[in-house]
This record gives structure tokens, C-alpha cells and sequence, in this order.
């Protein structure tokens, strides 16, 4: 039974990682491949109860995406795999080289933490830190100012914990990926999502 549930988990995860290259949506990509997501309709659908810091409106973003699916699992589960990034590698592909510099050794308050992820190596930032409800962080290349700034929502739903994921671009650098492949970081975080419902509702309760 472990065996077979380790071949099924890392078939899923070559899927997923196979959609993001291929350009297809994650949720569908058993199915078929999907127009490509643009900024301006994850900005009508981006969730009102997100706190931004400053400087870092989704209405004046370079960059910008909504992702949200209900994980079938207490958000106590789904919050504890957030943050415990050392561990992102193990079940989400475009993460690598996870190393907390600064607090730990998991994410909470003012945690710094340098990553490899969409091939770039960035350093990243707690700003906010709620257990089990929000957290969310800058994003940057170390010794520069913040380009962009993740969030995670987490609500309790009948069902299991709804999770929504979003991320603001600001500046030269999210403006050249969007004008290149505006629908990338849409991708990258359904196959986030998608590869953490794996990992919270496989566990068990």
C-alpha cells in the first residue's frame, strides 16, 4: 500500500510539473489544455479580505494572480505544510533549495528565507503571520527592495479549509514576465495548490 501510494504521488507530481512546462492549467490538465489565464481576470476575482502592505495594491500591479481551491483537510494541517518550507521540495516541483536564514526552523514572524523558484533565486521575507489563518511575504533579490509580495488565506469551509493564494509583481521584472508569459505565475500556483491538496488530504486526518 505505501508503495503504491508513492508511485500514485509521484505520478501526480510529474502531471502537474509536466502541465506548468507545457503551459496547461493545472486543475484541467487531466482533460484538456485552457486559454491562457490574464492578470485582469485574476484581478476580478481577487479575494476583498486580503491584507496588502503598502506599495503592493493588486490594482496598480506589474504582476498579479488569484488562485484559490478547497483542500479537504483542517486549515491546522494545510497551514502547518505552508510553513514548514523546508519541506516544500519534498511535494511542490518548482520549489528548491530552501534554506531558513533567519528564525525557524519553520516560517512565523519576520522569518527570512532564500528559495529557488520559477528558476530564480530569491530571498523572501514574513510580513504576516496569523496561525492557521494567513501568511504572507516579500519576495526579492537579496539587498534589493521587495518586487513582490505572496499571501495565503485560509477560511475554514464546510468541506475542509478553503485556500487562496495570492502574489503582487512590482517593477521591471514582473512587467518583462508578464509582457513574456503573463499566465506563468497563475500556472506555477495552481500546481501549488494542487500539489498541497495532495500532500493535506493524503495524510489523513
Amino acid at each position: 500500500m505505501i508503495h503504491y501510494r508513492t508511485l500514485q504521488a509521484a505520478a501526480i507530481l510529474s502531471l502537474l510539473a509536466a502541465c506548468l512546462s507545457l503551459g496547461l492549467d493545472a486543475q484541467a490538465s487531466t482533460r484538456t489544455a485552457t486559454a491562457v489565464r490574464t492578470m485582469r481576470q485574476d484581478q476580478d476575482t481577487r479575494s476583498p479580505d486580503i491584507h496588502w502592505p503598502a506599495g503592493f495594491d493588486p490594482a496598480t500591479a506589474d504582476l498579479f494572480s488569484h488562485n484559490a481551491l478547497l483542500i479537504r483537510a483542517p486549515c491546522a494541517k494545510v497551514f502547518g505544510l505552508i510553513e514548514d518550507a523546508s519541506r516544500w521540495p519534498s511535494w511542490y516541483p518548482n520549489s528548491s533549495k530552501v534554506r531558513i536564514v533567519d528564525g525557524g526552523p519553520q516560517l512565523g514572524p519576520d522569518t527570512r528565507f532564500r528559495w529557488t523558484t520559477f528558476d530564480l533565486d530569491i530571498e523572501s521575507k514574513v510580513h504576516e503571520f496569523v496561525p492557521d489563518s494567513r501568511i504572507g511575504w516579500y519576495g526579492y533579490t537579496s539587498g534589493q527592495a521587495p518586487a513582490f509580495y505572496h499571501t495565503w488565506y485560509l477560511t475554514p469551509a464546510a468541506d475542509g479549509c478553503m485556500t487562496v493564494m495570492e502574489e503582487v509583481g512590482k517593477g521591471a521584472a514582473p512587467a518583462h514576465l508578464r509582457d513574456t508569459d503573463e499566465g506563468l505565475m497563475h500556472r506555477g500556483h495552481d500546481l501549488w495548490l494542487e500539489t498541497l491538496r495532495w500532500e493535506a488530504e493524503s495524510q489523513g486526518t
